[in-house]
Protein backbone atom coordinates (compact mmCIF):
# COMPACT_ATOMS: atom_id res chain seq x y z
CA UNK A 1 0.00 0.00 0.00
CA UNK A 2 1.47 3.33 -1.05
CA UNK A 3 -0.06 6.74 -0.41
CA UNK A 4 1.64 9.59 -2.21
CA UNK A 5 1.35 13.21 -3.25
CA UNK A 6 1.46 13.94 -6.96
CA UNK A 7 5.22 14.53 -6.85
CA UNK A 8 5.98 10.94 -5.81
CA UNK A 9 6.76 8.65 -8.76
CA UNK A 10 5.59 5.24 -7.57
CA UNK A 11 6.60 3.26 -10.71
CA UNK A 12 10.20 4.48 -10.50
CA UNK A 13 10.46 3.41 -6.88
CA UNK A 14 8.88 0.02 -7.47
CA UNK A 15 11.09 -0.64 -10.49
CA UNK A 16 14.19 -0.02 -8.39
CA UNK A 17 12.85 -2.34 -5.67
CA UNK A 18 12.10 -5.13 -8.12
CA UNK A 19 10.95 -8.34 -6.43
CA UNK A 20 11.41 -6.70 -3.02
CA UNK A 21 8.53 -4.25 -3.60
CA UNK A 22 6.00 -6.39 -1.74
CA UNK A 23 8.09 -6.21 1.42
CA UNK A 24 7.47 -2.48 1.82
CA UNK A 25 4.60 -0.19 2.77
CA UNK A 26 5.58 3.28 1.57
CA UNK A 27 3.78 6.48 2.47
CA UNK A 28 4.74 9.93 1.19
CA UNK A 29 3.47 13.17 2.71
CA UNK A 30 3.92 16.81 1.78
CA UNK A 31 5.13 17.81 5.24
CA UNK A 32 5.62 16.49 8.75
CA UNK A 33 7.60 17.52 11.82
CA UNK A 34 10.02 14.59 11.61
CA UNK A 35 9.73 11.28 9.78
CA UNK A 36 11.72 9.58 12.54
CA UNK A 37 9.53 11.00 15.29
CA UNK A 38 6.37 10.00 13.43
CA UNK A 39 7.42 6.35 13.24
CA UNK A 40 8.92 6.20 16.73
CA UNK A 41 5.95 7.85 18.45
CA UNK A 42 3.25 6.13 16.41
CA UNK A 43 4.65 2.91 14.94
CA UNK A 44 2.32 1.23 12.44
CA UNK A 45 0.91 -2.16 13.30
CA UNK A 46 3.21 -5.07 12.53
CA UNK A 47 1.85 -6.49 9.27
CA UNK A 48 5.08 -8.16 8.21
CA UNK A 49 6.15 -5.27 5.98
CA UNK A 50 8.80 -2.55 6.34
CA UNK A 51 7.02 0.78 6.79
CA UNK A 52 8.60 3.79 5.10
CA UNK A 53 7.64 7.45 5.52
CA UNK A 54 8.90 9.95 2.94
CA UNK A 55 8.38 13.70 3.44
CA UNK A 56 8.74 16.57 1.01
CA UNK A 57 9.49 18.88 3.95
CA UNK A 58 10.27 18.34 7.64
CA UNK A 59 9.59 21.24 9.98
CA UNK A 60 11.58 19.68 12.84
CA UNK A 61 13.91 17.17 11.21
CA UNK A 62 16.41 15.69 13.65
CA UNK A 63 20.03 14.66 13.32
CA UNK A 64 22.43 12.89 15.63
CA UNK A 65 23.24 14.22 19.14
CA UNK A 66 20.19 16.50 19.22
CA UNK A 67 21.05 18.51 16.12
CA UNK A 68 18.50 19.70 13.59
CA UNK A 69 18.53 17.98 10.22
CA UNK A 70 19.22 20.57 7.54
CA UNK A 71 17.22 20.16 4.32
CA UNK A 72 16.10 22.40 1.51
CA UNK A 73 12.81 22.07 -0.44
CA UNK A 74 13.29 19.97 -3.55
CA UNK A 75 17.00 19.50 -2.80
CA UNK A 76 16.99 16.37 -0.63
CA UNK A 77 15.64 12.87 -0.23
CA UNK A 78 14.52 12.49 3.39
CA UNK A 79 12.76 9.40 4.70
CA UNK A 80 12.58 6.99 7.63
CA UNK A 81 11.99 3.24 7.70
CA UNK A 82 10.68 1.13 10.56
CA UNK A 83 12.55 -2.16 10.64
CA UNK A 84 11.41 -5.05 12.82
CA UNK A 85 13.93 -7.78 13.49
CA UNK A 86 13.36 -11.42 14.49
CA UNK A 87 13.52 -12.10 18.20
CA UNK A 88 17.13 -12.66 19.19
CA UNK A 89 18.56 -10.50 16.38
CA UNK A 90 21.71 -8.52 17.29
CA UNK A 91 20.05 -5.12 17.59
CA UNK A 92 21.45 -2.48 17.94
CA UNK A 93 25.20 -3.08 17.51
CA UNK A 94 26.49 -1.48 14.33
CA UNK A 95 23.05 -0.72 12.90
CA UNK A 96 23.86 2.83 11.74
CA UNK A 97 27.02 1.51 10.08
CA UNK A 98 25.00 -1.08 8.15
CA UNK A 99 22.63 1.66 6.97
CA UNK A 100 25.67 3.64 5.83
CA UNK A 101 26.88 0.70 3.77
CA UNK A 102 23.45 0.49 2.13
CA UNK A 103 23.49 4.16 1.12
CA UNK A 104 27.08 3.85 -0.12
CA UNK A 105 26.25 0.80 -2.24
CA UNK A 106 23.22 2.53 -3.72
CA UNK A 107 25.36 5.51 -4.73
CA UNK A 108 28.10 3.27 -6.10
CA UNK A 109 25.52 1.48 -8.24
CA UNK A 110 24.95 4.87 -9.89
CA UNK A 111 28.66 5.05 -10.79
CA UNK A 112 29.34 7.86 -8.32
CA UNK A 113 33.07 7.77 -7.50
CA UNK A 114 34.73 8.50 -4.18
CA UNK A 115 31.95 7.27 -1.85
CA UNK A 116 33.21 6.98 1.74
CA UNK A 117 31.84 6.29 5.22
CA UNK A 118 32.54 8.34 8.34
CA UNK A 119 31.90 6.67 11.69
CA UNK A 120 29.23 6.39 12.86
CA UNK A 121 26.56 7.86 10.60
CA UNK A 122 27.79 9.98 7.68
CA UNK A 123 28.22 9.18 4.01
CA UNK A 124 30.82 11.23 2.16
CA UNK A 125 31.94 11.82 -1.40
CA UNK A 126 35.64 12.63 -1.56
CA UNK A 127 35.55 13.83 2.03
CA UNK A 128 32.41 15.98 1.82
CA UNK A 129 29.14 14.99 3.48
CA UNK A 130 26.38 13.90 1.11
CA UNK A 131 24.12 11.95 3.48
CA UNK A 132 23.37 11.46 7.16
CA UNK A 133 21.74 8.69 9.15
CA UNK A 134 19.85 8.66 12.46
CA UNK A 135 18.94 5.33 14.08
CA UNK A 136 16.50 5.21 17.00
CA UNK A 137 15.43 2.06 18.79
CA UNK A 138 11.86 1.25 19.76
CA UNK A 139 11.88 -0.55 23.13
CA UNK A 140 10.88 -4.20 22.85
CA UNK A 141 8.49 -4.59 25.82
CA UNK A 142 7.81 -8.14 24.75
CA UNK A 143 7.39 -7.19 21.10
CA UNK A 144 9.61 -7.77 18.10
CA UNK A 145 12.76 -5.62 18.43
CA UNK A 146 12.53 -2.65 16.09
CA UNK A 147 14.49 0.37 14.96
CA UNK A 148 13.66 3.47 12.94
CA UNK A 149 16.34 4.36 10.41
CA UNK A 150 16.20 7.96 9.18
CA UNK A 151 18.21 8.88 6.08
CA UNK A 152 18.75 12.21 4.37
CA UNK A 153 20.60 12.49 1.05
CA UNK A 154 21.55 15.77 -0.64
CA UNK A 155 20.42 15.75 -4.26
CA UNK A 156 21.01 19.32 -5.46
CA UNK A 157 21.72 21.98 -2.84
CA UNK A 158 21.36 25.75 -3.25
CA UNK A 159 24.68 27.61 -3.62
CA UNK A 160 24.55 29.06 -0.10
CA UNK A 161 23.74 25.77 1.68
CA UNK A 162 25.73 25.14 4.85
CA UNK A 163 25.53 22.66 7.74
CA UNK A 164 26.79 23.82 11.14
CA UNK A 165 29.74 21.72 12.30
CA UNK A 166 30.60 20.46 8.82
CA UNK A 167 33.32 22.16 6.81
CA UNK A 168 32.37 20.45 3.57
CA UNK A 169 29.04 19.32 2.17
CA UNK A 170 28.20 18.15 -1.29
CA UNK A 171 25.30 16.82 -3.35
CA UNK A 172 24.76 14.26 -6.06
CA UNK A 173 24.27 16.95 -8.69
CA UNK A 174 27.92 17.94 -8.23
CA UNK A 175 29.00 14.45 -9.26
CA UNK A 176 26.99 13.87 -12.40
CA UNK A 177 23.32 13.70 -13.27
CA UNK A 178 21.51 12.56 -10.11
CA UNK A 179 18.77 9.94 -10.39
CA UNK A 180 15.20 10.82 -9.64
CA UNK A 181 14.49 10.99 -5.95
CA UNK A 182 12.06 8.13 -6.23
CA UNK A 183 14.42 5.80 -8.10
CA UNK A 184 17.11 6.59 -5.53
CA UNK A 185 14.71 5.77 -2.70
CA UNK A 186 14.05 2.39 -4.29
CA UNK A 187 17.77 1.67 -4.67
CA UNK A 188 18.52 2.55 -1.04
CA UNK A 189 15.59 0.50 0.27
CA UNK A 190 16.67 -2.47 -1.83
CA UNK A 191 20.18 -2.32 -0.36
CA UNK A 192 18.79 -1.94 3.17
CA UNK A 193 16.53 -4.94 2.62
CA UNK A 194 19.39 -7.22 1.57
CA UNK A 195 21.96 -5.98 4.08
CA UNK A 196 19.57 -6.07 7.04
CA UNK A 197 18.69 -9.67 6.16
CA UNK A 198 22.38 -10.51 6.50
CA UNK A 199 22.61 -8.42 9.67
CA UNK A 200 19.63 -10.15 11.28
CA UNK A 201 21.13 -13.59 10.72
CA UNK A 202 24.85 -12.95 11.24
CA UNK A 203 25.22 -9.58 12.95
CA UNK A 204 27.60 -6.77 12.13
CA UNK A 205 30.71 -9.00 11.90
CA UNK A 206 29.41 -10.26 8.53
CA UNK A 207 29.41 -6.68 7.19
CA UNK A 208 32.38 -5.21 9.02
CA UNK A 209 34.70 -5.70 6.04
CA UNK A 210 32.34 -3.80 3.72
CA UNK A 211 32.38 -0.84 6.09
CA UNK A 212 36.17 -0.96 6.51
CA UNK A 213 36.66 -0.86 2.73
CA UNK A 214 34.91 2.52 2.65
CA UNK A 215 36.33 4.00 5.87
CA UNK A 216 37.11 7.65 5.08
CA UNK A 217 39.69 7.91 7.89
CA UNK A 218 41.46 4.55 7.59
CA UNK A 219 44.92 4.82 9.22
CA UNK A 220 44.63 8.61 9.48
CA UNK A 221 45.15 10.71 12.62
CA UNK A 222 41.81 11.73 14.12
CA UNK A 223 40.46 13.29 17.25
CA UNK A 224 37.35 12.19 19.11
CA UNK A 225 35.54 14.95 20.98
CA UNK A 226 33.34 13.55 23.73
CA UNK A 227 31.76 14.89 26.87
CA UNK A 228 34.42 17.29 28.13
CA UNK A 229 37.36 15.32 26.75
CA UNK A 230 39.27 14.84 23.51
CA UNK A 231 41.15 11.70 22.47
CA UNK A 232 43.75 11.68 19.71
CA UNK A 233 44.95 8.67 17.80
CA UNK A 234 45.07 6.79 14.51
CA UNK A 235 41.82 5.41 13.11
CA UNK A 236 42.14 1.62 13.16
CA UNK A 237 38.65 0.89 11.85
CA UNK A 238 35.76 -0.66 13.76
CA UNK A 239 35.31 -3.83 15.75
CA UNK A 240 32.63 -6.50 15.59
CA UNK A 241 30.03 -4.46 17.47
CA UNK A 242 30.55 -1.29 15.43
CA UNK A 243 32.69 0.57 17.98
CA UNK A 244 35.42 2.79 16.55
CA UNK A 245 38.95 1.54 17.18
CA UNK A 246 41.50 4.22 17.97
CA UNK A 247 45.22 3.46 18.17
CA UNK A 248 46.50 5.87 20.84
CA UNK A 249 49.75 6.35 22.74
CA UNK A 250 48.13 4.39 25.57
CA UNK A 251 47.06 1.48 23.39
CA UNK A 252 43.98 0.53 21.39
CA UNK A 253 40.78 2.21 22.58
CA UNK A 254 37.16 1.43 21.73
CA UNK A 255 35.02 4.52 21.11
CA UNK A 256 31.27 4.08 21.45
CA UNK A 257 30.19 7.70 20.93
CA UNK A 258 31.61 11.10 20.12
CA UNK A 259 32.43 13.42 17.26
CA UNK A 260 35.14 12.36 14.79
CA UNK A 261 37.29 15.11 13.28
CA UNK A 262 40.26 14.71 11.00
CA UNK A 263 43.31 16.62 12.21
CA UNK A 264 46.54 17.41 10.42
CA UNK A 265 49.20 14.73 10.72
CA UNK A 266 52.22 15.84 12.80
Amino acid sequence: MIAAPATFDLPACLQALGLRAGAFAIRAVDECASTNSALVDHPPADDGRIHVLLAERQSAGRGRRGRSWMAWPGASLTFSALWRFPTGSPVPAGLSLVAGIAVARALESLAIPGVQLKWPNDVLINGDKVAGILVELIPGRGRTPAAVIGIGINLGLPPDAAIPGHNGITDLASHGQPPSRDALLGRVLAELHDLFATYASAGFPALRGAWMQRNAFADLPVRIEGEGSTVHGRCAGVDDDGALLLDTSGGLQRILSGEVSLRAAP
